[in-house]
């Protein structure tokens, strides 16, 4: 487990496409996306600059809603998200929050064991091939 809780991970794309591959990894997946959130876009709009900065969530409640039955203060982290965002040196990141660090901050029991491996299996599985690491 990481100790801020976060998984970063170097994208081969830029911020949108990124994102884009993202959504679309995860329909495959048959997960849900309830949104997309372009934080550079809004900064602009207050008049402000952001470098490219986007956020999906998404998920699937057959796989969060058994942490919300164990502990509803879960749904706070819930469903998940991804931050794709580019650094001062014009790389582009994909970060998360590990599945075990919200079931450690929760106090998860171990009924909800299998749920957030599953959870953290899937996020891996999601964010590597959005990002291009999948190189099988």
């Amino acid at each position: 487990m990481t100790e801020d809780g976060l998984i970063t991970v170097q994208s081969r794309f830029g911020v949108t496409e990124t994102i884009d591959r993202l959504a679309e990894v995860v329909k495959r997946a048959e997960l849900l996306v309830f949104a997309r959130i372009d934080h550079q876009a809004g900064a602009r709009d207050v008049g402000t600059a952001l470098r490219p900065t986007e956020l999906l969530i998404f998920g699937n409640p057959k796989g969060g809603t058994p942490l919300m039955q164990d502990q509803q203060l879960a749904g706070i982290d819930l469903p998940v998200k991804a931050l794709a965002w580019e650094d001062e040196h014009g790389k582009v990141w994909l970060s998360y929050n590990d599945a075990h660090w919200i079931a450690e901050r929760h106090d998860l029991r171990d009924a909800s064991r299998d749920a957030v491996a599953a959870i953290a299996a899937g996020m891996e599985k999601v964010i590597t091939a959005a990002a291009g690491m999948d190189q099988s």
